[in-house]
């Protein structure tokens, strides 16, 4: 005997979508320092600078800030996984320092990410735009000026206001 064909009901519960496991990199640079990338030994000056990069026009979420950064891969650790999408993205053979923050935002869409932020401040090789709008060198306390997505906010004002680093 053949069952009878059932009609989904639209409220019937939808799969969650998965967490998406993000990294991001605050690569920081010292202008006082001299040029480039430098370390500095007693955390961030009002003068320290991070790279920001801006969404292409046709990306999601476009035209918003954010750090440079990529989802982890199967196999690999944060650090790996940002050292490769630094590569990727930038160009840059990247100093993997020390986790600062990690944040899990969930989106208006439903979308879960789990984002976790380094330090970077010592790199290999000349900052290359491979896959931005825009990047550029913003003072910390001037984070809060430009659009960032929204699983920033948190971390900018952090970053703007000297508590994180």
């Amino acid at each position: 005997m053949k069952e009878p064909i059932r009609k989904l009901d639209h409220h019937e519960a939808t799969l969650p979508k998965p967490v998406r496991f993000v990294v991001a990199a605050l690569i920081l640079r010292h202008p006082l320092a001299g040029n480039g990338a430098s370390a500095q030994p007693h955390g961030a000056s009002p003068a320290t600078e991070v790279l920001i990069c801006q969404r292409k026009p046709d990306q999601p979420m476009s035209l918003k800030w954010e750090f440079p950064g990529g989802k982890i891969e199967p196999g690999e650790t944060a650090e790996q996984a940002l050292a490769r999408e630094l590569d990727e993205e930038l160009g840059i053979r990247a100093v993997i320092g020390r986790r600062v923050a990690q944040v899990r935002h969930k989106y208006r869409n439903g979308g879960l990410i789990d984002l976790q932020f380094f330090v970077v401040d010592q790199f290999g090789g000349a900052l290359e735009n491979r896959i931005f709008n825009d990047m550029r060198w913003s003072p910390l306390g001037e984070l809060p000026g430009f659009d960032f997505l929204a699983a920033d906010l948190g971390l900018i004002r952090d970053l703007s206001e000297g508590r994180l680093l």
